[in-house]
């Protein structure tokens, strides 16, 4: 039945080679026949209903993620009567074969998870971690000057402790209830057998070729001959599937300790800009749950990820700077947008002083969602563009002070929501930073360049900076997976990729819902305006493109450029309705 489920999956993606494996005898002909039809007619369902505006609805569960196949591995799990932490796990297996250069083993995630039988939000941070022999000037040249970015990412420097198939194993042993092997199969089969290169891993390749080709097992799998895949390629991964059937067998601690830690400290030590990452830090490496950042607006408890990520600080400040102010002329509105761009300035204002990894350093969250710091904070927006921001002074419990910081997050990543038969939520943002991450690849899986999201500087004019490097500490991530709560219950699971733009993206897509009253499908699609340091970024063919001019005689710097968001919403309200970002090759699928 697996393997039939599988060619299926990979019919209905266009694998013509699977299909013929299944007409050859892999499954009894009759059977495959059927599967394959289903399997095809539902994903064709949910990619028109995506291509119409339209959400897909449900009754019992759903997923939604970013690859076709991942997804429809998930919704086997949940079809079968896993719960939403099992859909996850396979998932993520999935996503890390098929759209590798944004998330898998090698990265950290954040999750978000509702248990309906304890009515209860946790929050688990799987987020990288820096290895215990870093020193401050880890970025920083023989002089001091903080390294050009790409000279930072390429190579083993970069790299931190992976958190992700911990975080895999951690979901699983808590909530989960299928069998741990089982959830792997899907992507050991896929990855044995091949799966058609996509589109954008095809253009990705062709566009980051000269960087993936400085390591000679990158360049192998992805530039094979000095080509860079094409879309429409079959590609197969043994080391993935080997990688796959060890965890399978042994569990996720097999990850962190005998010959694949060994494989993966030699990889990033033996690099060509090597790092410090040892079998130590992968051995010590634990996933920490973290008390639930929750915000009110508009009825609604927006409930997220807390330090070290930003993303439900933020997306709350945004939030609660706009409460008191009327949004409903929409997005097509200037002054909904000035209203809008405005409050984000301030939120990443002070994100850019105060949020680090709370192990480290005194985070004042509490102080900036406070209602009262918001509601004199907000009165900067007034009623015309705000000229100057910088970071507030929330009320603290401590007596330091920080320098601003100016490290870079560039887009990539990768976010899954899933909704299970039995209530339970799921909202989990997934990562290895940069595209493509460190470029290094080891056991079939990319690594993460998840460091280069600390600050380069330790200090400025003397002032440290929070989200400086230290042994152990985890890098200020701007991932904001997301749970809506409205009088005790979840009623909306979103979240993105797209760098520090994910605030934005996030935020954006909820007001679209609750101030502008589109549906999940909408809301996702809804052209973007972002702002984060005083310059617009408008979203390049989109009705955001046409705001340029109104903007600008505003006084802000506009640029309209491609805005590749990944938001992937499930709301929960006279069943379930999924939409899936269109500039993405996620569906959301459900029954």
């Amino acid at each position: 039945m697996f393997r039939l489920l599988v060619s299926g999956l990979l019919l209905a993606a266009g694998t013509a080679g699977f299909a013929q494996q299944a007409a050859d005898g892999v499954a009894p002909e009759g059977a495959a026949v059927g599967a394959v039809e289903a399997v095809s007619s539902q994903v064709q369902l949910a990619m028109q209903a995506k291509a119409d505006g339209k959400p897909v609805t449900a009754q019992d569960w759903m997923v939604a993620a970013a690859h076709p196949l991942a997804v429809q591995a998930g919704a086997e799990v949940l079809r079968a009567g896993g719960t939403a932490a099992d859909a996850l796990v396979a998932v993520q297996a999935v996503l890390g074969l098929v759209e590798p250069q944004s998330s898998g083993l090698g990265g950290g995630a954040f999750l978000v998870w509702y248990d309906a039988a304890s009515k209860a939000l946790t929050t688990l941070d799987g987020r990288e971690t820096a290895p215990l022999a870093v020193t401050p000037r880890l970025f920083q040249d023989e002089a001091g000057a903080p390294l050009k970015f790409f000279d930072a990412v390429v190579g083993g420097l970069s790299v931190g402790t992976p958190g992700t198939p911990a975080l895999m194993g951690e979901v699983h042993a808590r909530w989960g209830t299928a069998d741990w092997a089982g959830l792997l199969q899907p992507a050991i089969y896929l990855a044995e057998g091949g799966f058609v290169v996509s589109p954008r891993l095809a253009a990705l390749v062709a566009e980051d070729a000269e960087r993936l080709a400085r390591s000679d097992a990158t360049a192998a799998y992805f530039l094979p001959g000095g080509a860079a895949l094409e879309a429409g390629e079959e590609l197969k991964n043994p080391a993935y599937a080997q990688t796959l059937r060890v965890v399978a067998k042994e569990g996720a601690e097999a990850f962190y300790r005998g010959e694949m830690a060994r494989m993966i400290a030699a990889a990033v030590q033996g690099a060509d800009n090597p790092g410090v990452l040892s079998e130590l830090d992968l051995s010590i490496y634990r996933v920490k749950e973290r008390a639930p950042v929750c915000s009110a607006y508009r009825g609604h408890d927006i409930c997220g990820m807390g330090p070290p990520s930003s993303g439900a600080v933020a997306v709350g400040q945004i939030l609660g700077l706009l409460e008191g102010y009327d949004l409903h002329a929409g997005p097509e509105d200037l002054q909904v947008r000035r209203l809008i761009g405005d409050a984000s300035r301030l939120a990443f204002a002070d994100r850019g002083r105060y949020l680090a990894d709370s192990d480290y350093v005194p985070v004042p969250v509490n102080g900036l969602l406070d209602p009262a710091y918001l509601e004199e904070r907000a009165k900067l927006l007034g009623a015309e563009r705000l000229p100057e921001v910088s970071a507030g002074t929330p009320e603290f419990d401590h007596a330091l002070l920080w320098a601003d910081d100016t490290s870079i997050e560039l887009p990539s990543t990768s976010h899954i929501s899933i909704v299970d038969s039995f209530g339970n939520v799921a909202s989990m943002t997934t990562t290895i930073e940069n595209g493509f991450g460190s470029r290094l690849m080891v056991g079939g899986f990319l690594l993460n360049n998840e460091l280069t999201d600390f600050s380069f500087a330790s200090h400025a004019d003397g002032v440290p900076i929070a989200n400086r490097v230290e042994p152990g500490k985890r890098p200020r991530s701007s991932m904001a997976p997301t749970i809506l709560m409205k009088d005790g219950r979840p009623v909306l699971a979103v979240g993105s990729p797209g760098g520090s733009r994910i605030i934005g993206y996030v935020a954006e897509a909820i007001i679209a819902h609750l101030d502008w009253g589109m549906n999940v499908q909408q809301a996702v699609s809804v052209p973007h305006a972002v702002n984060r340091f005083g310059a617009y970024d408008l979203e390049q063919g989109t009705a955001a493109a046409d705001m340029a001019e109104g903007l600008e005689a505003m006084g802000y710097e506009v640029g309209v450029r491609d805005l590749t968001s990944g938001l992937h919403m499930i709301s929960i309200d006279n069943g379930l309705h999924g939409g899936a970002d269109p500039r993405r090759e996620g569906i959301a699928l459900g029954e």
